[in-house]
């Protein structure tokens, strides 16, 4: 047998491999089994130097700029190996490397902690506001509608909807660099009117508050854990950029498969969430749609700060009696066994806003309400309500710190008795209870 040098980098830096990545590198032997053994040698050094992938290299505690002078040196040395992007804080960088420079990364930086793939993260109103407790709400004398209070949905984009009537103040893009606000997918733009939408019908719990699109997801609602990652430390750097107007909400309705590293603290995606919510952003993501299974919560929706949303059927009413969890809302406990998620709002045909031409705009024509707006199901809807929903408390209480947030939403939810807290949270999500008079 020859080569092979790969599986013997695999042992001796398995600890440091992700495992995806580590099946990643041994499934390039597979044509190997057609291959004369004398030609494996050239095979695989042909492989080493020519199969390129991206990665996500974290370093130890206190390594991080050491870590990185040394990873851009050995980069430096091989062909069509790079540094994409720089996470300080959360002590990463993101790299396209091929096996070969991966090798002499592992073999020669001993500030390296784990190497992650970068991998794929996807996107997971009629009677829905009112059957959460959002409409109308009035404290002293004032309707609450999210007024001053900015959200940003880190998702496929915005669309200019007439019914959010200019108040995408910012956006970004970490997938075609366009600078207008657009919305090629479409999942977005339902989400940013689920929160936020002025509708006269189809009206977002706080129709006054401000957006900013940040996309991260490409037109087929695909991205990576780094146009992630970025997103979301572009929103804590946007804070710090603009410290009197602030984005006080981050609304994720995306997410991946959650991998075993032990603790969700080792999670790169929890990590950056996590540093969002240590900032002062209120962080709400989505729990997955992978029920009815147990244990099929989405990362970051593993995180035990964030708030994490699964989907409640409303039934198409306002009323709490027929109510019960969406089939395909996941279920906890959390690969690490925590109790998820934290609570539920509506999520089965939420009617919100259309983008025209967009993806889902084209591939499902028959989910078209009238002429601007688009019926979608998912956590994906419940996590921008319950966003909204959060703009009406921080509207009425603008010094409410994200933990507080969080409790004031649990504490006050409509409880079913005796229900498993992995299926059911605390409950259904109650805004005129959860804001203080």
């Amino acid at each position: 047998m020859f080569g092979y040098s790969m599986v013997q980098m695999v042992r001796a830096h398995a600890d440091k491999l992700e495992r995806p990545l580590r099946e990643l590198i041994l499934n390039l032997y597979r044509p190997f089994k057609w291959t004369p053994c004398f030609l494996h040698k050239f095979f695989e050094g042909t492989i080493k130097r020519g199969k390129k992938f991206s990665v996500i290299v974290e370093f130890q505690d206190g390594c991080y700029e050491e870590g990185c002078k040394q990873i851009r040196g050995i980069m430096d040395s091989h062909m069509r190996n790079n540094v994409r992007h720089y996470f300080p804080r959360v002590s990463c960088c993101s790299v396209d490397m091929t096996p070969s420079g991966l090798e002499e990364v592992l073999n020669s930086c001993p500030h390296i902690k784990k190497v992650y793939l970068n991998s794929e993260v996807k996107a997971l109103l009629n009677v829905a506001v009112p059957a959460a407790g959002a409409k109308g709400v009035n404290r002293r004398g004032i309707n609450l509608t999210g007024e001053g209070v900015k959200i940003a949905v880190i998702d496929t984009g915005i669309h200019p909807h007439q019914d959010l009537s200019n108040r995408i103040t910012d956006f970004v893009d970490f997938v075609n660099d366009r600078t207008d606000a657009y919305d090629d997918n479409g999942h977005g733009t339902h989400c940013a009117g689920d929160a936020a939408s002025a509708s006269a019908t189809y009206a977002g719990p706080a129709p006054n508050a401000r957006l900013v699109g940040v996309k991260v997801l490409d037109k087929l609602g695909s991205g990576s854990l780094e146009t992630v990652m970025q997103g979301v430390e572009w929103c804590i750097q946007y804070n710090n950029d603009h410290p009197l107007d602030r984005i006080d909400i981050i609304s994720m309705s995306l997410g991946s498969t959650a991998q075993n590293y032990g603790s969700e603290d080792a999670d790169p995606m929890v990590k950056i969430v996590e540093k969002a919510w240590e900032s002062g952003i209120v962080v709400v993501v989505a729990a997955g749609n992978e029920g009815p299974n147990s244990g099929t919560i989405a990362s970051p929706g593993i995180s035990d700060k964030v708030i994490t949303v699964g989907a409640l059927d409303d039934s198409d009413s306002i009323e709490r009696t027929d109510d019960d969890v969406a089939s395909f809302s996941s279920r906890g406990p959390t690969r690490y066994g925590l109790k998820k998620p934290d609570i539920l709002a509506p999520g089965v045909n939420i009617v919100s806003l259309r983008a025209p031409n967009s993806y889902l705009d084209k591939l499902q024509k028959t989910a078209r309400v009238e002429n601007d707006y688009f019926v979608l199901s998912g956590t994906s809807m419940a996590t921008p309500i319950c966003a909204g929903i959060i703009a009406l408390m921080l509207e009425r209480n603008p010094s409410l710190t994200p933990d507080q947030v969080k409790t004031a939403l649990m504490t006050n939810a409509d409880l079913w008795k005796g229900r498993d807290p992995n299926i059911y949270g605390a409950g259904y999500i109650n805004a005129e209870k959860s804001i203080p008079e």
